[in-house]
Order: C-alpha cells, then sequence, then structure tokens
C-alpha cells in the first residue's frame, strides 16, 4: 500500500499502472483518487532483482522506513554471515538497522546466541523478544515513536508474523510451522503491506527474503565491517591486499585474535560483489547506449 496526502491507503498496482516508480511505503499526492505526484523518498530498501533476467536491475522492498528490524530466530543457529549482508542493505537503505532475535521462549539461555549475533552488529541494538509471549515487544514499538515507520525483513520461519501479530495485538497475519528438522518455515506472508500500529505510526511487513542479494552500496560495507576498516586504516602500506604484505593491520589482527578471519572473507567477498554488480550496470549502460543510437539513427 501507498500512503496518500489525505491519509487514504492506495494499491502498489493501481498506481504502477500509470507508469509511476513506487514502493510499498511510498507518499503520493492524489487529486479526486487519482495519483498527482509521488513524493521524494527518504529511505528505501533496495537489493538486487532475484528473478532471471533482471541481474542488473535493482528491486525496492519498502520506502520511508525510519528503522528496520533484522529479525532472527533463536530456533536455528546465529547466522552471521546473512546478518552483515543485511546490516550492509540496512545501512544503505537510510533507515536505522536493529537486530531482533526472536523466540527467546524455545530456549533456555538467549544469552550465547544475543552475544553471537551482536559479534557482528557493531554499534547496532540487538533487541530480543517472543511475539508468544509478548517479551520485549513493547520496546520493538518504542521504535516507531508514534508516528515512525518500522519495516521488518527476515527468512521465511524466523518469527516475523507472530511478533507482528503480538505488536498489533490482534491475528492479522497468517503464521505457520516450521519444519522440526531444520526450522524453516513456509512463506505465510506472500506480499509487501503497510499496517497501522495501535500507539500511531506504520509498520511494513515483508515476505520472508531467502536470499539477501545486494544493490549498489553506498557505505554500507563500510558501516558494517567498520572493524576490518577501522584495521586497514593502520597497514603499513596504503595498497595492502591483506594477504602476506609486512605490516598489515589485518593480518596482524587475526593472529592475536582481535578479529575473526571469516570477517575479512565475508567482507572481501561482499565488495567482490558488489564490483561485480557494478560492472554488470555498465555493461548494460552501454548495451542500452548502443540501442538508443541505433534507434535516433534509423538502423
Amino acid at each position: 500500500m501507498l500512503r496518500s496526502n489525505d491519509g487514504t491507503e492506495l494499491d502498489v498496482a493501481r498506481v504502477r499502472n500509470i507508469g509511476a516508480d513506487v514502493a510499498v511505503g511510498d507518499w503520493v499526492l492524489t487529486d479526486d483518487d487519482r495519483v498527482t505526484d509521488v513524493l521524494q523518498r527518504k529511505s528505501a530498501f533496495t537489493r538486487r532483482a532475484s528473478f532471471d533476467g533482471m541481474r542488473a536491475e535493482s528491486q525496492t522492498i519498502a520506502a520511508n522506513i525510519d528503522v528496520v528490524f533484522l529479525v532472527h530466530s533463536a530456533g536455528t543457529p546465529p547466522n552471521q554471515r546473512r546478518l552483515e549482508r543485511e546490516l550492509v542493505l540496512g545501512f544503505d537503505s537510510g533507515a536505522r538497522p536493529v537486530v531482533v532475535l526472536t523466540k527467546s521462549d524455545v530456549v533456555d539461555d538467549i544469552r550465547p546466541l544475543h552475544d553471537t549475533l551482536a559479534e557482528v552488529a557493531l554499534g547496532v541494538p540487538v533487541l530480543v523478544a517472543s511475539g508468544r509471549t509478548g517479551d520485549g515487544v513493547e520496546a520493538i514499538a518504542d521504535f516507531a515513536g508514534g508516528s515512525g515507520t518500522l519495516a521488518f525483513l527476515g527468512a521465511s520461519g524466523v518469527g516475523k508474523s507472530t511478533l507482528i501479530n503480538s505488536l498489533l495485538g490482534e491475528h492479522t497475519q497468517e503464521t505457520s510451522t516450521v519444519r522440526s528438522g531444520d526450522q524453516r518455515g513456509r512463506h505465510t506472508t506472500v506480499a509487501v503491506e503497510l499496517l497501522s500500529l495501535p500507539g500511531g505510526g506504520w509498520l511494513i511487513d515483508t515476505p520472508g527474503v531467502r536470499a539477501v542479494s545486494l544493490w549498489l552500496s553506498g557505505d554500507g560495507i563500510e558501516r558494517a565491517f567498520a572493524d576490518v576498516f577501522e584495521l586497514m586504516d593502520h597497514c603499513r602500506f596504503r595498497n595492502c591486499k591483506h594477504d602476506r604484505e609486512p605490516g598489515c593491520a589485518v593480518l596482524s589482527a587475526i593472529a592475536d585474535g582481535r578479529l575473526d578471519p571469516q570477517r575479512l572473507v565475508s567482507m572481501e567477498r561482499l565488495v567482490a560483489e558488489e564490483a561485480a554488480l557494478e560492472a554488470d550496470q555498465r555493461a548494460r549502460e552501454r548495451l542500452d547506449d548502443r540501442v538508443g543510437r541505433r534507434r535516433s539513427s534509423g538502423s
């Protein structure tokens, strides 16, 4: 849904039919139920489109978000690598990322799971909550501040829908059981939805995202890997590859246990992925330019 200047909710598909580039959460101007303008976004949660043939196209999942909650479940082993990717997207969106560890009621001791996620969520709050018991739900709602917009991102089965039902105080979102073997869930939320919070503000729910694909990054990688970049500033050589160079502060930190070597591997993988995406974009632009020149010349 979209948000109009008079408070009316509008269907995204209907507005797209007029050729506007819109996403759930956009604010639009209307006149007699007709969209006249889409207001400039203050934030947008964007990833690379995941379907075939669209490798160099972006997909905006939600717009005008104040806080994006990156939801992980206590019912599955913590996935630091996925969280790193989500943090890059969260920082680049312009919203404030916050990690939520759900299903706290399914484990006896939540602290080890919390600490594992906190190891890579540098400077980002890691909240603990349970949609079933209501524990921690009020702290999540407080982030709306009576008028803000919250968004939830996570894999299927992490408990987003149960958490959202608890936030709304009613059974609005469908939920389903997870597989007992790996705790993976089915896509009970099938479309992005804009919902009104009882205490004021808005909530955007998204379908379970299995593959977290990056789009062109701003400073998301630098912020998500601030510990690695800070070390890189202290390498002896400015063009240090952090491989075998003498005086490498990154390798020194890995050697003495101050830095998990997987952090460096993960950062380098994401940088390479972004570089490949930028190359795809340049190739697409060159192709579009050639097609445009041929059309203009009538050939």
